[in-house]
């Protein structure tokens, strides 16, 4: 049997070290170290202190943004964690110098120095292009959702949580009249009633929670031409149900500007709403103040740098304002792969993409199945039939409508009835309707069909091409690599402040990489 040395882990031991020491070069803490003690300023931070006359002695800012932006680093948002590490992770010890910042501490500098962080967002940007980090020449903007410090749960219209209220009430008043029926009645009884005393203050709280937000609230609407009542949450109103790939969630969409050269995000904002055209040109605006603050480019706009994002930021209303401002972009709309040659055969390769029945309404035939020649004003549809002309409208913004409709004879004795009409038995109705179809153009002189002969264009598919190796690398270092896939602050304005954050990890680790912190 060999004879090895004995060692036990559970022990302590007195060592001697220099915290300098401990921050090596090349790594994220000595570029992080570097860059904030030696290129940043932090007076922002500075007045909300007031505590030069007298007091107790505050943590140095400098501290405290150094352990928060490496913990984001590793993945650790937590601020009970982070202080947890500064006791004993020998890194954090040495960026803090050895101090243990209390977790209130740490979560109130998080969420109470918006305008500061953005501050040092902007610096580190000023040193990335100082670093030659900067292209300049396109960038492209995208939205990261993720999940808000609320729950879903606790979200609805004004209606809806009014009546949830209501229903809490019924059973509350319920549980209290079942717990005066059991006061009379044999001690055996005790454990039902402390089940129904519990029951009663987590009602009672969820009810007085609801009602005091219905006291104050005002319905919110959504951002469409024509807008409707949207989802409320009492937890965070601000904050929004999002449709991802993955599910429903409560949260916000972070929305962020690349520059293509080395993926360095030069404007970052956080939106409560799923939807991304409405976020374009506040993200544009940023770009173009940014960089007029920092004096990279008095206007980097009109420079003609190339704005690229994808169809979720494509509406009239974007194409309208990018031609009316000479912006150099490409943004296409939702049909853009049906026009380009090279997906012509997709569907013979792939299938035909099938729709599943959503909320309980029958998937059917679509009207891209529909041949249909504008010019002639016809349609034929998938049997062969000829449809009638049923409506013809010129919109005042250049836009035209069809509405095409099958002949009830033809549709009656069709073999594709069921799967082309959702209510096939309309047809066999004298005051029936056989299939209806519209499509919608225009007249070739509007902003959208200036965007899409650019997309359309072998250089706009070029350039469209970037969109993609630009962006979607920066989410996926964010949230996959540095697992911050979730906000834990409440509001839009603290969820901005801590989304740059997480921008701000993406930046320095770049600068660490390209660049010569020293």
């Amino acid at each position: 049997m060999p004879n090895f040395k004995k060692y036990n882990y559970n022990q302590d031991a007195m060592v001697v070290i220099n915290f300098e020491e401990q921050i090596q070069p090349g790594t994220f803490e000595f570029t992080l170290h570097n860059l904030i003690d030696n290129h940043i300023d932090l007076s922002e931070f500075y007045k909300n202190y007031s505590n030069d006359a007298g007091g107790r002695s505050a943590y140095d800012p400098a501290i405290l943004l150094k352990i928060i932006l490496f913990a984001y680093a590793k993945g650790i948002t937590s601020s009970r964690e982070i202080q947890w590490q500064c006791e004993h992770n020998i890194i954090f010890k040495a960026l803090s110098c050895d101090a243990v910042p209390h977790f209130t501490s740490i979560a109130s500098f998080v969420s109470s120095y918006p305008d500061a962080i953005e501050s040092v967002f902007e610096q580190v940007l000023l040193v990335c292009d100082q670093q030659g980090l900067l292209g300049n020449e396109l960038f492209a903007i995208d939205g990261c959702k993720m999940s808000s410090n609320a729950a879903k749960e606790h979200s609805g219209t004004l209606p809806e949580l009014e009546a949830k209220r209501d229903k809490i009430q019924r059973r509350l008043r319920a549980c209290i009249k079942e717990h005066k029926k059991l006061d009379g009645r044999k001690p055996n009884e005790r454990e039902r009633k402390q089940q129904l005393t519990s029951a009663t203050e987590t009602l009672g709280k969820e009810f007085e929670r609801i009602n005091k937000f219905l006291k104050t609230a005002t319905p919110r609407m959504g951002q469409g031409k024509k807008p409707t009542e949207v989802k409320s949450n009492i937890t965070d109103n601000e904050s929004a149900k999002i449709t991802t790939s993955k599910g429903t969630i409560q949260g916000y969409n972070g929305v962020a500007a690349v520059d293509k050269k080395h993926q360095i995000i030069v404007e970052a904002q956080a939106f409560g709403e799923g939807q991304e055209h409405h976020t374009l040109e506040p993200i544009l605006a940023g770009i173009k103040q940014r960089y007029a603050r920092t004096g990279i480019s008095p206007d980097i706009l009109k420079a003609q740098a190339i704005i690229t994002a994808d169809t979720g930021f494509s509406n009239d209303a974007n194409n309208h304002y990018l031609r009316r401002e000479g912006i150099n972009a490409y943004i296409p709309d939702n049909q853009f792969r049906s026009r380009d040659k090279t997906f012509a055969k997709q569907k013979e390769k792939y299938g035909k993409r099938h729709r599943d029945t959503v909320k309980g309404v029958k998937a059917v035939i679509p009207s891209s199945e529909f041949i249909i020649n504008k010019k002639k004003k016809t349609c034929r549809c998938p049997a062969g039939k000829e449809m009638w002309l049923k409506n013809d409208i010129i919109a005042n913004d250049g836009k035209r409508k069809l509405f095409f409709e099958g002949k009830l004879t033809d549709c009656r004795q069709c073999d594709l009835k069921h799967q082309c009409m959702r209510n096939p038995s309309s047809a066999d109705t004298r005051e029936g309707h056989g299939r209806q179809v519209s499509i919608t153009y225009t007249n070739g002189r509007t902003a959208t069909d200036w965007m899409k002969r650019r997309v359309d264009s072998r250089y706009g598919k070029a350039i469209y091409g970037h969109r993609m190796s630009t962006v979607e690398p920066v989410f996926g270092n964010i949230g996959t690599n540095k697992r911050l896939n979730r906000f834990s602050l409440r509001g839009k304005t603290k969820v901005q402040g801590q989304w740059r954050l997480f921008c701000l990890v993406h930046n320095i680790e770049k600068l660490m990489n390209y660049g010569a912190i020293a």
